[in-house]
């Protein structure tokens, strides 16, 4: 039997994949323990852009999970790196939490509400229709409009959540203009965390409990996928979809030795 191509990198979504909400996915401390085992390069993606990877890493160490902050990739980081490549040192006006603003600062961008280069939609949990609304006039001056991504509502304790996804349709139907959007499934995502860690798509899986977002965005970037049963995607859906992962499984628990199995045979254990 022909041993599988090997596995060099692992990236990962966070929810969905390792927590629900603040309570660990059973397998995903030991997944991630695995991958340190054995010394995979890996990171955890997320499409949430209102915490920095620090906020991330303390939520996840509460959790049980113990992520390093340089190992966490969202798409505030994403966005931050496009805008730094396509018009290094900048301006934008933000509507978004400290996540987002933080990775712009830290590319040398300028947050500003006067004739900004681009305007900036993220996560927040309190949306400011003065906010939005600044929004809508500056593209309709002349701002170009990007979106951290297009996820229309998000979970919470209380029930569903307007996401970033479901305001940028709002400022587009204002406007008439469509943002970019830099998070899954856009490939650009998945591209700039394999730079991340300097990976190769055709030795690095992306695990994932999205169809549309995670396995799709992994498809399109030429990795493998693997998708878990214990997020958004529910196992009645999988055969729904015009593409498939390379496999799925209920859950990361499940994952725990291929990390093992699938490791480079000359490479370290």
């Amino acid at each position: 039997m022909t041993r599988p191509r090997p596995v060099d990198c692992w990236l990962t979504d966070m929810d969905g994949v390792l927590v629900h909400e603040e309570t660990a996915i059973p397998g995903a401390a030991e997944f991630l323990s695995a991958l340190v085992e054995h010394r995979r390069r890996f990171l955890v993606l997320t499409n949430n852009s209102i915490f920095t990877p620090r906020d991330l890493r303390a939520r996840l160490l509460a959790s049980g999970i113990d992520v390093p902050e340089e190992s966490i990739w969202t798409s505030a980081l994403a966005t931050a790196q496009f805008l730094d490549d396509q018009r290094p040192g900048g301006s934008a006006f933000v509507v978004g939490e400290s996540g987002l603003t933080t990775a712009l600062y830290e590319v040398g961008y300028t947050m500003t509400e006067r004739d900004p280069d681009y305007v900036v939609l993220g996560e927040t949990r309190t949306y400011s229709f003065e906010a939005i609304t600044k929004a809508i006039r500056l593209i309709e001056g002349g701002a170009r409009f990007i979106a951290t991504n297009p996820d229309v509502s998000g979970p919470s304790k209380l029930g569903t959540l307007p996401a970033t996804g479901s305001v940028a349709a709002l400022i587009s139907a204002a406007t008439g203009r469509q943002p970019y959007y830099i998070g899954k499934p856009n490939p650009l995502m998945m591209r700039s965390a394999l730079n991340r860690i300097d990976a190769h798509s055709e030795s690095t899986v992306m695990v994932g409990d999205r169809m549309d977002t995670d396995v799709i965005s992994g498809l399109e970037a030429g990795l493998r996928t693997i998708l878990v049963l214990t997020g958004s995607t529910r196992p009645h859906q999988v055969e729904q979809f015009p593409y498939q992962a390379t496999r799925v499984v209920d859950s990361v628990a499940d994952i725990v030795p291929l990390v093992g199995e699938l490791r480079p045979l000359d490479g370290p254990s």
